[in-house]
């Protein structure tokens, strides 16, 4: 019997409520750099803290030891999923997040603006995280002047900052692709080519990908920081089971990047639109709190300064957080689990293998005796060290959603 099978077997309603808070990789390491400190030691997090006092703390592998996680595969583990059974490309993500109706067949790309020198060369991946309103400009005049490849209609959306998504809708096509993206500056952009070199509509997939690259680059030519672009999670939208059905919860998703609201939506989750900052999302849960019985809020400050290398703003995107909370708190769940979907160190200035630490708090978790929510405490913990796809599992147990398991 399959783990998730007995998992369905035993799973009852309640009526409980659960909220899952993710601030975006929030996991990092302490070095001299930083003082010896991470940025969770060093913000000032009274809130947090009283809460780690009463709370049950651990860390979570993402993954699997030493794999570094992609915020799709990051977030499934979070919802439940095994990140290595359920792969989605980012690009259907980052599609549905930004309301494309995907249809069956449609491949989409996850793309950022960069800049190149005068060689072809990466020499910034996201061209200075330009403003929405730039990257906006750009998308119409690529859409105005590419809107059709041969039999493949072509469509292209916004997203924040730097981000757009790439749809190609056509016969015969099919991902996953490798990433037209070096995934570090220095590099030229690669040719995105077939994962299955004998896959005939991955073939044609990568052909057009070559051909939008042919076609868009000169029309960025002139631009200054973004005169080029990358793609990667080039891929189709796969099959997930739904989260009412595989938890019996009906969840809702309060993120304000279109990434997060498309991995929600994927697993069936109602998108929250509207809210703005942490607190606002914070305020959107108390008005809905009685319709829904699950709630994921993302908080995505962190893990763009962690990426930025930028340990001050980690850290005041922490406090962000934790000033917020006790909004959140006036209507406090039956379980709450507060933790990152990967660790974003500063010194690695991207995502990382470490794993991130986690607060389950309930009625039942009983208390560590920590004095904070930090890593060092969570090391400390008795929830001790596992895989993220068995968070949800918990929080659920946790709210007395799993009949016995036998005589």
């Amino acid at each position: 019997m399959r783990l998730d099978d007995l998992y369905s077997q035993l799973t009852i309603s309640t009526g409980a409520k659960l909220v899952l808070v993710v601030l975006d990789g929030v996991g990092d390491v302490a070095t001299p750099e930083q003082g010896g400190l991470t940025p969770l030691e060093a913000a000032q997090t009274p809130n947090l803290d009283q809460l780690a006092q009463v709370s049950a703390l651990g860390r979570m592998i993402p993954v699997a030891p030493g794999i570094t996680p992609g915020s799709g595969p990051g977030h499934l583990a979070l919802f439940g999923y095994d990140p290595i059974e359920y792969q989605v490309g980012r690009g259907v993500i980052e599609a549905l997040g930004l309301g494309v109706d995907l249809q069956p067949g449609d491949v989409c790309a996850r793309a950022n603006f960069a800049t190149l020198d005068d060689k072809g060369i990466v020499t910034d991946r996201r061209a200075g995280r330009i403003p929405t309103e730039t990257c906006e400009r750009l998308c119409a005049r690529l859409q105005e002047r590419i809107q059709q490849l041969g039999d493949t209609r072509v469509i292209i959306r916004p997203g924040k900052e730097h981000r757009f998504v790439v749809v190609f809708r056509g016969p015969d096509l099919e991902g996953p692709l490798t990433d037209a993206d070096p995934n570090r500056e220095g590099l030229p952009i690669p040719r995105a080519e077939p994962r299955d070199p004998q896959n005939p509509r991955q073939q044609k997939m990568a052909k057009l990908v070559a051909e939008f690259y042919q076609a868009a680059l000169p029309l960025l030519a002139g631009e200054k920081p973004a005169n080029g672009f990358l793609m990667r999670g080039i891929a189709h939208q796969p099959h997930i089971p739904q989260f009412e059905e595989r938890y019996r919860l009906r969840a809702a998703a309060l993120a304000v990047y279109p990434m997060y609201k498309g991995l929600a939506q994927l697993v069936g989750m109602t998108k929250l639109e509207g809210p703005q900052t942490v607190r606002e999302q914070f305020e959107r849960y108390l008005a809905e709190y009685d319709r829904y019985d699950f709630f994921f809020i993302h908080h995505k400050a962190t893990d763009k300064a962690g990426e930025d290398g930028n340990f001050e703003a980690k850290k005041r995107a922490i406090e962000e957080l934790d000033a917020a909370l006790p909004v959140l708190l006036q209507k406090k769940p039956d379980v709450l689990a507060i933790t990152g979907d990967h660790s974003t160190p500063c010194v690695v200035r991207g995502h990382s293998w470490h794993p991130q630490p986690v607060l389950l708090h309930s009625r039942y978790s009983g208390t560590d005796k920590r004095a904070r929510f930090t890593e060092h405490d969570a090391n400390h913990g008795s929830l001790g060290l596992f895989e993220a796809r068995f968070l949800l599992r918990l929080m659920q147990a946790h709210a007395r959603m799993f009949d016995k398991f036998g005589a």
